[in-house]
């Protein structure tokens, strides 16, 4: 397995995103599992490949500015460092902003295991202003309300990078991550899902992800969050 983490200047943020990555891949269930952890480091200029390279992480530095290219850069990597049949290959991917549960690397594996080729995952919210409570609180509702069907708790119709994983060969022939400069992990999915691929949306182990309102990635939860924050926006 593979984790992929794009980041652009988040020294701030990326030791409790790794710290969590690691606490998940040290579950019993992975106990026999390689794990290879590749942070995309994208036009940086503080100390985001410090803290990566403190955590063990491998770097992918690259100078695109874009979630998308740094994605697809730091899967290349990770599968270039591998070097294995990407079909025994499970790539995650997740957000130098987020953290991932300790039952995250283990549900992506069982899921392997039963077949799947993909699993799309949500996300929550966390570490907001005080002022912004009721503004978050009701995103949440109409989030969890999103995309609901009756006898189905568990569908959803999100997507986000910081919560994803496919496995290898599924994602080389739908051509990966492209090169776009938002929506790659919509595009990916969408390729995926129309090229038949056995694609799980569940909503088990949502990853907790920054609320801060200085979104890093245009199109992007952050954004969203911001723009759904805009009163109070000089609280930021």
């Amino acid at each position: 397995m593979a984790v992929v983490i794009p980041a652009h200047n988040e020294q701030a943020l990326l030791g409790a995103a790794l710290a969590a990555v690691s606490r998940a891949g040290r579950h019993p269930a992975l106990a026999r599992t390689r794990l290879l952890v590749v942070v995309a480091a994208d036009a940086c200029t503080d100390a985001t490949e410090s803290v990566a390279r403190q955590a063990g992480a491998l770097i992918a530095p690259l100078d695109a500015r874009s979630p998308g290219r740094a994605r697809a850069e730091g899967t290349r990597i990770a599968l270039r460092t591998l070097n294995l049949d990407p079909r025994n290959v499970w790539i995650a991917s997740t957000d130098a902003d987020s953290e991932v549960p300790s039952g995250w690397l283990a549900h992506q594996r069982a899921c392997v295991e039963e077949g799947w080729d993909a699993v799309v995952g949500t996300v929550r919210p966390q570490g907001w202003h005080p002022a912004l409570s009721e503004v978050i609180h009701r995103h949440v509702r109409e989030y969890e309300e999103a995309g609901h069907h009756p006898g189905r708790p568990d569908l959803h119709s999100h997507v986000h990078g910081a919560n994803l994983g496919v496995r290898a060969d599924a994602y080389l022939r739908c051509g990966g991550y492209p090169t776009v400069a938002t929506g790659e992990d919509h595009a990916l999915v969408g390729a995926l899902e129309a090229g038949g691929h056995r694609v799980l949306r569940t909503r088990r182990f949502p990853v907790l992800t920054s609320a801060r309102l200085a979104a890093r990635a245009q199109g992007g939860y952050g954004e969203h969050l911001g723009r759904l924050a805009a009163p109070v926006r000089q609280l930021d």
